[in-house]
């Protein structure tokens, strides 16, 4: 039985490996086609040619005060020649509703929908004399999901962007996503890169410069949001095989999102769930689709600096992954759903909600096996340097890649101070995420729907 477990958990160990390798090898690649495409061009021409579809951004503010300025200021800036910004007030405790007021010189404004979607009460809608393209709806609290409902419902164009209020988005980014709905009339949705703005100089709600963060924390973070979006899922995206687009940054195409009744509010992890939505609706219909990612449109997001706030997150995070996985297990292995049942869903189930549970009973097995005598020193250290070394090597060549990115940490300093976070990542802080995930393996229905309140940090305007 133990020789079974021990196959088992290096067998795993290749094939996760493996499988990052491929992905940094598709995410080069896909890279290089960036590069070699003169991306300038294409935008300016897509402005020229008046040939594009206007966009619904939705943000769902809850205690948003420190953040909402600067966002706001990020939207209104944007190059985009035809878009709405509709900020949803869900219940906020704080002053989110009279900081926007003040700084948005915000009138009552009276707008009938159709109430395609139940929704918590609207308390209030309102306009701006500033920006004619900016609406305000002060609603009771009903969650993040929610508050997009509410969004969606009064927004009135045929693409919506969903983001979250601490996020700004880079200039370019809605041309850089939305120029695919034009070019693909199969596109139903596409999420862009998500990456860290802790003490990024900022203007306006644009990046100026890129800063490494004071501390290791937000370092860390900073390294694995480039390997699972860099790499991670520019692979999914290729092979068809996308699950999840994140809900700081992902535009849909808003009349299938309404066939299939907007966000479902009864999870904490509402945008992973309406993706896979979106596939087994499509393939129940027969309907052709395609979902996907673009690494180079950027959305910029605060993380959290320190331990209790971001267990609090990738808490909720691995809740909502097992929630999504298991409203939607009948999926699971049935031909019926092509790539996205006989392989995608088997795929998100081993290597990333089973995951804590494997890397933590690897690490517990491991111990016991040293301390009883059954493994051989000699081997047991080879293979704890081989995975160290291993996931050094994805980090940093993950990190390489986004070099080449428009947006990068210009710096030496900068940049070596990562490079050493991917190292340092490796001996303490994954181990102790994984050990939180695996508690909210346990968590998951005890705390359905749960999803905690998370500390902002001022962004300068």
């Amino acid at each position: 039985m133990l020789l079974y477990v021990q196959t088992f958990v290096l067998a795993y160990f290749i094939v996760l490996n493996l499988s990052f390798a491929f992905s940094l090898y598709i995410a080069a690649k896909e890279l290089g086609t960036i590069l070699r495409s003169n991306e300038d061009i294409n935008l300016k021409s897509l402005l020229e040619r008046d040939f594009y579809k206007p966009i619904s951004l939705l943000v769902p503010a809850y205690n948003e005060e420190a953040t909402i300025v600067a966002s706001l200021n990020s939207l209104l800036n944007l190059h985009y020649p035809e878009y709405e910004v509709i900020v949803v007030n869900d219940g906020s405790k704080d002053t989110t509703v009279e900081v926007v007021k003040e700084n948005y010189d915000l009138y009552p404004a009276v707008i009938y929908t159709r109430k395609l979607i139940d929704t918590k009460p609207i308390r209030g809608i309102y306009r701006s004399r500033k920006y004619p393209n900016l609406l305000f709806i002060d609603k009771a609290n009903g969650g993040k999901a929610d508050a997009l409902n509410a969004a969606l419902l009064h927004s009135q164009y045929p693409i919506f962007c969903a983001m979250d209020a601490d996020s700004l988005l880079d200039s370019q980014a809605l041309l850089r996503s939305a120029r695919q709905f034009t070019e693909d009339d199969t596109l139903i949705a596409t999420g862009g890169t998500i990456r860290s703005l802790n003490n990024a100089e900022t203007s306006y709600g644009q990046i100026l410069s890129l800063k490494a963060p004071e501390k290791w924390i937000e370092r860390f973070q900073v390294v694995e949001y480039i390997r699972a979006f860099l790499a991670g899922r520019t692979t999914l995206s290729n092979l068809g095989m996308l699950l999840i687009i994140s809900g700081a940054f992902g535009l849909f195409k808003r009349s299938v999102v309404l066939e299939v009744g907007g966000y479902r509010t009864d999870t904490v992890g509402e945008d992973m769930e309406l993706v896979v939505r979106l596939h087994r609706h499509m393939r129940e219909k027969k309907r052709p689709y395609r979902i996907s990612y673009t690494m180079d449109p950027i959305c910029w997001t605060q993380v959290p600096d320190d331990w209790k706030v971001l267990r609090k997150q990738r808490n909720r995070w691995h809740r909502g992954l097992l929630e999504t996985l298991w409203n939607h297990r009948n999926m699971m292995l049935n031909p019926r759903y092509g790539r996205i049942g006989m392989v995608a869903m088997p795929y998100f189930w081993l290597f990333e909600a089973l995951s804590p549970l494997i890397e933590v009973g690897g690490y517990v097995l491991l111990l016991g096996l040293i301390v009883s005598g059954q493994i051989d020193m000699v081997f047991a250290a080879l293979f704890m340097v081989l995975a160290v070394l291993s996931g050094i090597l994805i980090s940093m060549s993950a990190f390489g890649i986004e070099a080449f990115m428009r947006n990068r940490y210009p710096t030496s300093k900068d940049r070596f101070l990562l490079l050493l976070a991917s190292v340092l990542e490796n001996f303490g802080y994954r181990q102790l995420l994984a050990w939180e995930r695996l508690m909210a393996s346990f968590q998951v229905f005890k705390k359905k729907g749960q999803w905690g309140e998370m500390k902002r940090q001022a962004i300068k305007t």
